[in-house]
């Protein structure tokens, strides 16, 4: 079984990922770390921090950051990414991370998020819609600050799978 983790690089995808982690750890299973990435939108690419304000879509460079970010926290980590069309809806995007956490047998999916699993959530929640499958149980992060977070990051004592990105 797998711990999948929706990760788009933001502080509380990093808080997820660094849990899940630590749970893979304890129970002895592979940690993923899944990127959903629609293809050539650079104003999506900017709001997730992937791309400075002038800088040109590269789907290779965000690949490649998303998956040394993934690694600098937990270098035991498998990271994957998968592409959807330009304008892809945040539920389409969770459909994709939903298909994977299916596919790879996900006894858990990690997700950060301030909103996921509430009563009241937004239409555009990744989270949210990612939360609703039955097929695994989530560990909801709405918190990206507590102090072990930084202490489990460095303690880890897993090896890297990998330290580089080769693109497609």
């Amino acid at each position: 079984m797998t711990l999948v983790v929706p990760f788009d690089g933001s502080k509380l995808a990093e808080a997820a990922l660094v849990r899940a982690t630590a749970f893979g750890s304890v129970f002895d299973e592979d940690v993923l770390a899944v990127s959903v990435i629609p293809k050539g939108n650079p104003k999506y690419a900017r709001e997730h921090g992937w791309l400075e304000q002038n800088e040109e879509f590269e789907m290779e460079t965000i690949v490649a950051t998303l998956h040394e970010q993934v690694t600098d926290l937990s270098p035991s980590a498998d990271f994957r990414h998968n592409v959807v069309g330009r304008y892809a809806t945040a539920g389409s995007i969770a459909k994709q991370v939903r298909k994977i956490a299916q596919k790879e047998d996900a006894s858990m999916v990690f997700i950060g998020s301030e909103n996921a699993g509430r009563l009241a959530t937004t239409v555009s929640s990744v989270g949210s819609t990612v939360a609703t499958a039955q097929a695994y149980d989530v560990v909801i992060v709405r918190d990206c600050t507590p102090s072990k977070i930084a202490k489990i990051r460095n303690a880890s004592s897993q090896e890297a799978k990998s330290d580089f990105y080769i693109p497609e």
